[in-house]
């Protein structure tokens, strides 16, 4: 693994770059006032409502509301993972993205060595895909390419090669150190030969194209029948699937991704004309595999045998599912018929029949159910509660939300009782009904107005510096909002709300930030001008703080008359006292 990407880097990046230029090199853009607006890339629009500021370094759409700054922009457009984002942002300033120095240096391998590996493994496809076509040993695959329906489309498509039964077909080829760090080439003992051994070839490609590893069939009865690349730099097992690039490639969005469990299944699919499946890569589905799948589409369909062995795989597959299951995604069941994988079926019914499979596929909560509900007795007490025992771990895994509170409510119907609340926590007789959620997420109109203007203009801070703060006399809806952002100001000093935003990327307030930080303020009818901030945000701070002062002084005063003050309530009143009648804030 490389080393972290340093946070100077980041803040120094996003305020090298303007986002709009950024983004109007993927999408074009139109100037209005001081914003540029667009059609929204990330939903179907007729009338623009994507709207991206220079001022503030940040994009927001009024229509679907995503929102963010140039990380975020890559991250959604081009479905990035952080890091290749920032890498990819770095690239389009012109600059290098340094890394913090490891603990084990040697496991941080160099950026020019990654770059070796990707340009070797290319080279290398390119070598097995010349032997499939020009190699004695070649028509040997081709043959059982034809056998299996493969095409020549789909296999220049899929870049399908074929290793020759060489020891070192590789190794007189290319670079062996390189091979070596690439796991094509095993050395044991000072002796050096190649891993893949006349195989049909299959490149594993990553979501952006490039070859990470390999996968490798056998043509005769010797094992293991199934060969993929070892983990290496550029290749992890459980982040990466088969097909995915291919499928991206006909469709940036698909309706629906199905997960096989085979090449020649995402292979045989796509020969019928279905482009839309994936495979893993001989390991179990993670949730890291869901969540990749889910940057493309909000549904997932896991496809199995329907053999002991494939409901078995079923049921493992559950628990990264209903971890990846946030409001919006949606998880189904397929389970194949006897004797049949997806590469013979659609073979057997032809492509329509079988999309009619997947479309009527079984929702993940009714296949859940009804796989623990199986051989349990629910008009027995007994069973109800081994049923409750059994569905509550998984149930609990899943995300906040919608759906959650649903698969709750299913489980009290179907065991008949009340006995589990929407957090699965046993429920109270009698709930008391506090109806305080709703005001306590919504700031007032004043703080909301403050934060809201910090947060757009982060040099607002040297404002607050110059104030009389008594903080124990503030009480208002967001305090503990306004007090974070400020210490996070202070101690980032942030070169724009970009900036700021970044600092709170996964962080339980960064949807709130982003909310405010799109925000059209509005204050006695006027938006407020660029020329007029500080005016804006001095008035409202002192507005507030006299307000909450007042607030404290006339509750302190009751108190006092009631039942008194103890000493540090009465240094606070002194103080308050003080700053009233100095007429300083």
């Amino acid at each position: 693994m490389s080393g972290r990407i340093p946070r100077y880097f980041i803040d120094d990046l996003l305020a090298r770059v303007d986002i709009v230029d950024l983004i109007e090199s993927h999408v074009p853009l139109k100037k209005t006032g001081t914003n540029f607006v667009a059609r929204c890339p990330f939903h179907t629009e007729k009338t623009p409502s994507f709207s991206v500021s220079r001022n503030k370094q940040l994009f927001h759409c009024f229509g679907c509301g995503v929102s963010g700054n140039a990380i975020g922009f890559l991250m959604d457009f081009s479905h990035l993972d952080f890091v290749e984002a920032v890498e990819d942002l770095a690239t389009f300033a012109g600059v290098d993205v340094p890394r913090e120095a490891s603990d084990h240096p040697s496991a941080a391998p160099k950026k020019e060595n990654i770059s070796d590996q990707y340009q070797l493994l290319e080279q290398v496809a390119a070598f097995y895909v010349d032997c499939l076509r020009t190699h004695d040993a070649g028509k040997k695959a081709v043959a059982y390419l034809k056998a299996r329906g493969v095409t020549d489309d789909c296999a220049r498509a899929f870049m399908i090669g074929y290793a020759p039964d060489e020891w070192q077909a590789l190794a007189n080829r290319f670079d062996q150190n390189q091979l070596i760090q690439a796991g094509l080439l095993i050395d044991k003992e000072g002796r050096a030969y190649d891993r893949f051994r006349g195989r049909v070839m299959y490149p594993i490609r990553d979501k952006r194209g490039r070859i990470v590893g390999f996968g490798g069939r056998v043509l005769d009865d010797s094992m293991p029948k199934y060969l993929n690349s070892p983990e290496t730099p550029v290749f992890q097992k459980g982040k990466e699937v088969y097909g995915l690039f291919e499928l991206l490639r006909k469709e940036a969005k698909p309706k629906r991704i199905l997960i096989v469990e085979g090449y020649m299944d995402v292979i045989a699919l796509a020969g019928s004309g279905i482009h839309y499946s994936v495979a893993t890569l001989g390991t179990a589905t993670s949730q890291a595999h869901l969540d990749l799948l889910f940057r493309f589409s909000s549904e997932l369909v896991f496809c199995f045998d329907g053999d002991k062995a494939g409901r078995d795989a079923a049921w493992r597959a559950m628990e990264p599912a209903f971890g990846a299951l946030k409001d919006g995604r949606q998880v189904r069941i397929m389970l194949l018929p006897q004797q049949h994988d997806p590469d013979s079926l659609v073979r057997a019914e032809g492509a329509e029949s079988f999309t009619e499979r997947v479309q009527q596929s079984q929702p993940l909560s009714d296949y859940f159910f009804s796989a623990l509900s199986n051989n349990l007795k629910l008009d027995e007490m007994e069973g109800r509660s081994q049923l409750i025992n059994k569905a509550k771990p998984y149930l609990e895994k899943l995300p906040l939300g919608v759906f959650r509170d649903m698969m709750f409510a299913r489980l009290n119907e179907l065991t008949r009782s009340s006995l589990l609340d929407v957090s699965g926590n046993p429920a109270r007789l009698n709930p008391k009904v506090t109806g305080n959620r709703q005001h306590e997420s919504k700031l007032l109109s004043l703080p909301r107005i403050i934060i809201a203007l910090l947060v757009q203009h982060p040099e607002l801070i040297s404002k607050v510096e110059q104030k009389e703060i008594i903080w124990d006399s503030l009480e208002f809806s967001g305090i503990q909002l306004f007090r974070d952002i400020l210490a996070v100001v202070l101690a980032t000093k942030p070169a724009n709300t970009a900036v700021l935003l970044e600092h709170y990327r996964n962080h339980p307030n960064e949807k709130v930030i982003k909310d405010l930080a799109a925000l059209s303020l509005l204050t006695s009818g006027q938006s407020v001008k660029a020329e007029g901030v500080e005016n804006e945000f001095s008035d409202a701070l002192d507005r507030l703080l006299e307000q909450e002062n007042k607030a404290c002084i006339d509750g302190l005063l009751a108190k006092e008359k009631s039942i008194g003050l103890n000493q540090d309530e009465k240094e606070l009143l002194r103080k308050l006292l003080v700053v009233k009648h100095s007429g300083v804030i």
